[in-house]
């Protein structure tokens, strides 16, 4: 897994001692994973430098679907949304493999 729970927390602006949602994240984490490398028609191993690391943008992206789905958990909203420009799409617009199209 590329990214950390303790990172995934910060992100969220979780509390450390809050543990009650671990699980979640983790699992959260792994499918951020899986759905950016359809996103971008990419294995992410492909994308990680000599240690391992993927670009920070990706890690970006990854930790902005998390937010998105920890906070919208179902497919209903009650509010009026709106995209947030240069957020998740446009992150990974860079780093996508059109030829594979």
């Amino acid at each position: 897994m590329y990214l950390q729970l303790e990172q995934i927390k910060r992100h969220l602006n979780i509390d450390d001692f809050f543990k009650d949602d671990d699980d979640y994240l983790l699992y959260l984490a792994s499918v951020s994973e899986l759905v950016v490398e359809k996103h971008i028609d990419c294995n992410l191993e492909r994308l990680c430098d000599d240690r391992g690391d993927l670009p920070s943008p990706i890690i970006h992206a990854m930790l902005l679907f998390i937010g998105d789905m920890y906070n919208n958990r179902e497919n209903v909203s009650f509010s009026t949304p709106h995209e947030v420009p240069f957020s998740y799409d446009y992150i990974l617009s860079l780093y996508k493999d059109y030829s594979k199209k």
